[in-house]
């Protein structure tokens, strides 16, 4: 297949190569011919002006032959003087013919060859009979004379480039034309490629359910599937029938794609494949054609697996268009759920599709007989994320001081690719600092890239623009902390991440799933503690609570619409339930009155107004604690859990500064000794590889012992000098540390 494509991209250059010639060839001679070219009224003024002898007319072109050219009579009209290009050819033998009337001599008439006067036998007559003499000589032979133009009009044979460039050019054409259609059409009678399937088949997976942490129950559900690849025997015995189709359910990022690499692999059977988007294509019937394609290729290398990622692009309801007209990707669909449960049967072929927009599917598709089992693969919890994190990380040198478990708590709502993600960003950190381990500290460097972005210390922000960010998180944080149903707070800075001045980072240690009533109203409190502590301290507000109070009102808006948790309407729901799909709900109107629309904004309004009214009451009960952590946020720009405690305990500001220096010392001398230890690391392994090398050469005889213990001697000696050399750096450290701690 290889070999085949490569001729046909061979041939292709070499087809274009020789247009390429054929067209520069042409340009050559039509810019050669360009110069002899003139238009009409040059050629009527060289014709009465008499510098015209001879021309000829074929297929609206005068050719024309000077006076006095250098051109030989045989030649022309292969080879010509001039040429230009005319419109009417009656036109131009006329021209031609009543010029020459002026030039031919009629017996009678007089020719004077100095002046090249015509006195007409006329004319003459009547000077003789006045008793004048024309002037010249009697003409007595009916001829023309000197100027007049010979034309012909039966010119049939020219330049052998000129009549065989267009058919070589045809000819190079047509041939390019079918190498392009052959290569587009694979060099069979299949059509052009693009109706062609574009799933990839992957013989042998390497992903096994091992490699799949946080779903259990999925991988159980999916096991069975595995049972009947390898044993079919055993169900069709009993009368079962295995699923046709599994559609795999859940938000992005949870391993819906691992999971059906993972059932491929464990089968041992092919794989294809394909995303949703791949069928839709421009053109009318690809996507089916594509479709048929794709389960012939599965029939044919059954038992197998077929992957459909991404199927809502390709399965959405149908009538849900927009607009009229036939709809492509109407036909695939159509199509699929033929190839999934029609009249053919497609023994040992099954079908495994992944979505996170289950909703906007068609009926037809997720039926018994095309997918008759869908798998929810959901958000992974403390158990499952901390099985996730070791998978991710069993390839990755981890400090001894990572715990796996903390890890796995701070990282509530987490997906498994969001976890992935993070690891990779605690690995990039700790490269950066050229270390060769991965810390706690670079992990929780990760979470936060991860949740909210990369810090933006470069940023310049005004000093009263610091204060104002440090009064609406220490709020978000005090409130947090004071609210019973809140999360813990586990740190608090002012350092722009993303689109945020600053943030307060709090932790659901409990990993809840149903969230009570009062758990909701003390969250939105806490969202609106932001705005309140400005209330409070500044008796001004800011734009920096626009995002809190479009989150506040979101959940809200669902207590009452949604959740039945308003005493005013009690459990009706008035809300969609879900995400709108456009092409479906666009049509639809409200399922209740405006005066309930009404009614929904002013209890939402009602429950905003009193969260935010309790905020306020619990701040201006702390508004020292809120001066006092605005302090601390100036000066250091973040705090941490264990910090914000004791400051909320009623620490003095200045202790709690004092240990916050003391563990910011700690941190850094502990990633300064791990810098050490990897370079120490790096130096040994270098060491030891020479100290291999150099063993190995003593065995094979390019080197004496005496030379090996020279080169022991030598590494012995640099290894001192390197303790030596961290030695003197620990010294200097220590000292630039006593010295900063004197100052302070």
């Amino acid at each position: 297949m290889v070999a085949k494509k490569n001729n046909n991209k061979r041939t292709f250059w070499i087809i274009l190569s020789v247009l390429l010639i054929v067209v520069l060839i042409y340009s050559i001679y039509a810019a050669n011919k360009n110069d002899k070219r003139i238009d009409y009224t040059e050629f009527k003024q060289m014709v009465k002006t008499e510098q015209v002898s001879e021309v000829y007319i074929n297929d609206y072109t005068i050719y024309v032959k000077k006076v006095n050219s250098k051109i030989k009579s045989d030649d022309f009209p292969n080879e010509y003087d001039y040429y230009c290009s005319y419109m009417n050819n009656e036109v131009v033998i006329t021209f031609i013919e009543q010029y020459n009337e002026t030039k031919w001599l009629n017996v009678g008439d007089y020719y004077d060859e100095t002046t090249g006067t015509i006195t007409r036998a006329e004319e003459a007559k009547k000077q003789i009979d006045n008793g004048d003499t024309p002037s010249g000589e009697l003409v007595t032979e009916a001829h023309y004379v000197d100027g007049y133009i010979q034309y012909d009009g039966q010119w049939d044979t020219g330049s052998w480039i000129e009549s065989a460039l267009p058919w070589i050019s045809l000819g190079v054409i047509v041939i390019l034309g079918i190498v392009i259609f052959r290569s587009m059409s694979g060099g069979g009678n299949k059509g052009f490629s693009f109706s062609r399937s574009k799933a990839k088949l992957v013989v042998s997976s390497k992903v096994r359910f091992s490699d799949v942490a946080g779903a259990e129950e999925e991988k159980q559900e999916l096991e069975e599937l595995v049972e009947f690849l390898k044993n079919p025997q055993q169900y069709t015995d009993l009368g079962a029938r295995i699923p046709k189709g599994v559609l795999l359910v859940g938000p992005p990022g949870t391993g819906k794609t691992l999971l059906a690499k993972a059932v491929a692999g464990e089968a041992k059977v092919p794989f294809f494949s394909i995303s949703g988007s791949d069928f839709v294509e421009l053109y009318v019937g690809v996507g089916a054609s594509r479709v048929r394609d794709l389960f012939a290729q599965a029939k044919n290398n059954a038992p197998c697996l077929v992957f459909i990622d991404e199927i809502d692009a390709v399965g959405r309801q149908r009538g849900a268009g927009m607009g009229g007209g036939n709809d492509e990707r109407e036909q695939t669909l159509n199509q699929l759920l033929v190839e999934m449960d029609g009249f053919e049967t497609n023994s040992g072929v099954i079908v495994l599709a992944a979505t996170n927009r289950a909703d906007i599917l068609d009926p037809a598709l997720t039926r018994p007989g095309r997918f008759d089992r869908q798998v929810y693969v959901n958000v992974p919890d403390v158990k499952g994320r901390e099985e996730i994190i070791k998978i991710h990380s069993r390839n990755k040198p981890i400090s001894d001081d990572v715990d796996i478990k903390r890890i796995a708590r701070l990282t509530s709502g987490f997906a498994g690719a969001d976890i992935e993600n993070m690891l990779n960003e605690a690995a990039l950190l700790a490269a950066r600092d050229k270390r060769v381990k991965i810390t706690m500290i670079d992990i929780q460097e990760g979470i936060n890239k991860v949740l909210m972005g990369p810090k933006k210390k470069s940023r310049l922000v005004t000093e009263d623009d610091k204060k104002i960010t440090a009064i609406h998180e220490a709020g978000h944080a005090i409130i947090a902390h004071t609210l019973p149903n809140c999360d813990s707070v586990q740190e608090i800075s002012i350092i722009p991440r993303g689109h945020a001045g600053g943030y307060t980072l709090t932790l659901d240690e409990k990993d809840r799933t149903h969230m009570t009533k009062q758990k909701l109203i003390d969250t939105i409190t806490m969202m609106l503690g932001g705005r309140a502590a400005e209330e409070v301290m500044l008796n001004d507000i800011t734009t920096g609570a626009s995002n809190d109070i479009e989150r506040a009102t979101n959940i809200a808006r669902k207590m009452v619409a949604e959740w039945g948790m308003s005493e005013k309407f009690g459990l009706v729901s008035y809300g969609e339930g879900g995400q709108i799909f456009v092409g479906r709900d666009y049509q639809q109107t409200k399922s209740y009155s405006e005066q309930i629309a009404k009614d929904i904004d002013a209890e939402i309004k009602k429950i905003i107004d009193e969260a935010h009214s309790r905020a306020i009451s619990i701040l201006k009960e702390k508004r020292e604690l809120i001066e006092n952590l605005k302090e601390i946020l100036l000066e250091k720009e973040t705090i941490y859990n264990e910090e914000f405690k004791l400051l909320y305990d009623g620490m003095n500001v200045e202790e709690v500064k004092k240990i916050m220096t003391e563990n910011e010392e700690a941190k850094q001398k502990y990633q300064e000794e791990a810098k050490k230890a990897a370079m120490l690391e790096r130096k040994n392994k270098e060491i030891s590889s020479l100290l291999q090398t150099a063993e190995a050469s003593l065995r094979v005889g390019l080197i004496s012992e005496q030379d090996l213990e020279n080169i022991k001697q030598e590494i012995s000696k640099k290894q001192n000098e390197q303790e030596q050399n961290l030695n003197e750096q620990d010294k200097i450290d220590n000292g630039n540390n006593d010295d900063q701690n004197q100052k302070s």
